[in-house]
């Protein structure tokens, strides 16, 4: 048995350890949502939803808008094909929404290895383990947040494979992964269009890797910003006018905000979601709604000091690196289109909830994996391990004719 051989069996018994053992830990910890039965929304979704019930439903979900409250037609085919196997019973329901939660802590490890930060495993790990992550996974509702996470995670591993972002020189773009990332991410999409920020972050980490980004950078993601961009418009329309005729369009008296007053529900929104990351305690399905008023001082204090953050990270990058800046513009930018920005029906009840930050939450348990990793390797004397980097292959040199 050769050198090389004896290192790919290792490699590939440790990748199965770690996905195994990320699978199993989640699992375990998420087993008490077996027991959970249908809660609020859960009607419309799936006790009540006649689209279920026939193959003219499932025909609806895909073509008819307004069949469902909101145009994510993967999600409620997903729904349509267990209603099939189990009815109403919500422990299958409950059981998928978990597996897909293992699947993408562990599309999540693979992102941040391929990406080659410290911690990733780590990271992966604090993402399926995190006690924000439980709304989204025992709300059978939620399963637009698992199913979209799943679809967004393996877009971006196509991406990463279609153009390498470790490569200086111009890659050989693979265009069949180009195509797997748009299949990929407009599936995405028909889940929940917050995947709609994927090549906004692709454009951030290639900032991250290279320190520039460059037309050519942005000419492959053009097409996926216009569809993204294209289903977030139906989907900001159906919100605001509830063309599923459940009465929960986002219109009226209680979203009539200005842009100064938004402004301030979008900057203690960040800090809310952050604090809940460093110090999950008394969380709740609904919090309490703040009374937002333009008049009183302090409220300016929020938005103030987070724009303050983001200067203070940009001036200091070339100290500290690109990568702090980096995850909290992907965790603010992703959390945008739940900020308060754009009319929500939910923001009748609390201006935030756990399962916004499904995704955005990416940011800062990277940004945080891989400082611990960085600092424990440093404290105990460790060398931080490197994945080398392939350099594109070199044409031989053409030797001059014999004669």
């Amino acid at each position: 048995m050769g050198y090389d051989t004896t290192v790919t069996r290792i490699a590939s018994s440790l990748t199965t350890w770690h996905v195994g053992l990320i699978v199993i830990v989640t699992a375990a910890a998420y087993t008490p949502a077996l027991r959970g039965g249908f809660i609020w929304d859960d009607d419309d979704h799936v006790t009540e939803n006649q689209t279920l019930r026939t193959a003219d439903g499932l025909r609806r979900i895909w073509f008819e808008i307004g069949a469902v409250a909101q145009y994510y037609p993967l999600v409620h085919t997903t729904f349509w094909v267990e209603y099939q196997l189990w009815g109403e019973s919500p422990l299958g329901y409950h059981a998928v929404n978990i597996a897909l939660h293992a699947l993408n802590a562990v599309l999540v490890w693979l992102v941040l290895r391929r990406l080659r930060l410290p911690g990733a495993w780590l990271a992966a790990l604090i993402f399926a383990l995190h006690p924000v992550q439980v709304e989204s996974v025992a709300w059978i509702t939620e399963r637009k947040n698992v199913l979209s996470g799943a679809f967004y995670l393996l877009a971006l591993l196509a991406y990463l494979r279609f153009s390498p972002l470790d490569v200086e020189l111009r890659p050989t773009w693979r265009w069949r992964s180009y195509t797997l990332t748009f299949v990929l991410f407009l599936g995405g999409l028909l889940s929940k269009t917050v995947t709609a920020s994927l090549p906004a972050a692709i454009l951030l980490l290639i900032w991250w890797k290279r320190g520039r980004i460059r037309p050519r950078n942005v000419v492959p993601l053009i097409p996926l910003f216009v569809v993204g961009i294209g289903l977030g418009l139906l989907t900001v329309w159906m919100e605001k006018y509830d063309l599923s005729g459940t009465g929960r369009g986002a219109s009226g008296a209680m979203w009539d905000l200005t842009f100064v007053e938004r402004g301030l529900t979008a900057g203690r929104a960040v800090w809310f979601y952050a604090a809940k990351l460093i110090w999950p305690a008394r969380q709740a399905f609904i919090y309490p709604r703040w009374e937002i008023d333009a008049s009183i001082w302090w409220q300016y204090l929020y938005p103030l000091m987070a724009g303050g953050l983001l200067v203070a990270l940009a001036w200091w990058r070339d100290k500290i690196g690109r990568g702090p800046l980096v995850a909290l513009l992907f965790f603010g930018g992703t959390l945008m289109p739940a900020l308060g920005f754009l009319n929500v029906y939910f923001m009748q009840f609390s201006f935030v909830a756990d399962h916004f930050q499904y995704l955005a939450c990416l940011g800062p348990i990277a940004l945080l994996a891989a400082l611990l990793t960085v600092c424990v390797a440093r404290a105990s004397g460790l060398p931080m391990r490197r994945r080398r980097t392939r350099a594109p292959p070199r044409r031989p040199a053409r030797l001059p004719p014999r004669h």
